[in-house]
């Protein structure tokens, strides 16, 4: 009866189920939308490399208040690090600067990076063509450059980049290696970095500085294993405090990649649950339509629950009656908005690099909630329609 009741009135219907489904394909959208967000950038840290700790130069405030930070790592760090902290199997110092670069024609800017042969095993990167600094670049200072993908595709858009010659600073650099695509971190894109001989970076574009010597932007350490990760952020802490004097707050800041990953999921989760809740607000507003709509309809068919009750009906079941409708109307609209919110995640997740993804359970607990939303608001148009006195209905016949 309430699906017959339903098919009568099909646009009004319609109407009435689209706050349902608007609400319901939001939640699923946003939702997924956050968790593609969550899951791009765990990746992203996950691609910086295993076990791995970050030195960072500079006070946590100093950051905080967009300061520069102050050149207290240089490269004796480093290398006490890798010689006096037993539970650290390899340290790769780097230095970076922005520069102009040109090859032939093409002129833009780049992240240069000066580093050493253990920077590749260190932060997980793979080389796809030719080969990366070696101890003998590095030794001899050679004038030598490894590209990274999109860089590569910038200054040699057609034909080989291996032993290719581009410009930096008036210096002229071989090309003898490209990087396997690794993506951005944080916004910043590694595939735009071309890495040098720390060495050669030193004595042809940073220099060193004669107060402090080689001043490094940071420091990657890579632990022995999982485990010691904080024996290694221990033990590097205190090395650093013995060597730069310190009595009071530290002049640099040690992070470990989980550290990093769990701001991050603090973050973006947060924000999948604040898109759900912004969802869930069209689905309370398709809720009120429900119930806006039930009303009308209590009142326009006064005079059939009136004779419903004069042969025989309970009140009971003029209840169930309204509220069977208002599932019916919530519930569908719950799937409509669902397959529509199933749909655009998958869309997004195609066309754009986040990876958008939506459990089946999710999808479920939505549809189950949008019913029970219709449930909740038909409540007071059944309970309406269930109290009118079948005398006072039938007098409008």
């Amino acid at each position: 009866m309430a699906v017959a009741t339903l098919k009568g009135h099909r646009l009004r219907s319609l109407l009435t189920m689209l706050g349902i489904v608007i609400g319901n394909a939001s939640v699923i959208t946003l939702v997924g939308l956050g968790r593609g967000a969550q899951r791009l950038a765990d990746n992203q840290l996950n691609s910086l490399g295993p076990n791995v700790l970050f030195i960072v130069p500079g006070r946590n405030d100093t950051r905080r208040q967009g300061l520069e930070s102050p050149k207290t790592l240089i490269l004796e760090d480093a290398e006490a690090i890798a010689q006096q902290v037993p539970s650290v199997r390899r340290v790769a110092p780097q230095i970076s600067l922005l520069e102009v670069v040109q090859a032939g024609s093409i002129t833009s800017s780049a992240t240069i990076t000066g580093v050493t042969p253990d920077f590749l095993p260190v932060r997980s990167f793979e080389v796809a063509k030719g080969r990366f600094v070696s101890e003998s670049d590095l030794k001899a200072a050679r004038n030598v450059v490894v590209l990274g993908p999109d860089l590569r595709d910038k200054f040699f858009p057609t034909g080989e980049a291996i032993g290719r010659r581009l410009r930096i600073r008036d210096q002229s650099f071989e090309v003898i290696g490209i990087l396997e695509p690794k993506g951005a971190v944080f916004g910043s894109n590694q595939d735009e970095v071309a890495y040098l001989p720390l060495s050669t970076m030193v004595s042809r574009l940073s220099g060193r500085d004669p107060t402090y010597g080689i001043s490094l932007s940071f420091i990657s350490v890579e632990a022995k294993d999982e485990a010691s990760m904080g024996a290694a952020s221990f033990q590097i802490t205190n090395l650093l405090r013995q060597r730069h004097r310190i009595l009071r707050e530290d002049d640099f800041v040690v992070r470990s990649q989980k550290e990093a990953l769990s701001i991050v999921q603090t973050i973006t989760g947060g924000l999948t649950l604040l898109l759900g809740a912004i969802g869930a607000i069209s689905l309370l507003v398709g809720g009120i339509g429900i119930m806006n709509i039930m009303l009308v309809s209590v009142s326009e068919r006064t005079e059939e629950i009136g004779l419903r009750k004069a042969l025989g009906a309970r009140s009971s079941d003029v209840l169930k009656q309204f509220l069977v409708e208002s599932l019916i109307l919530s519930t569908l609209g719950g799937c409509i908005g669902g397959l529509i919110g199933v749909g655009a995640v998958t869309l997004v997740a195609i066309v754009t690099p986040l990876p958008a993804t939506i459990g089946p359970t999710m999808v479920a607990l939505t549809i189950g909630f949008s019913g029970l939303i219709g449930l909740f608001f038909g409540v007071v148009p059944a309970r309406r329609a269930a109290a009118l006195d079948p005398i006072v209905a039938l007098r409008s016949l």
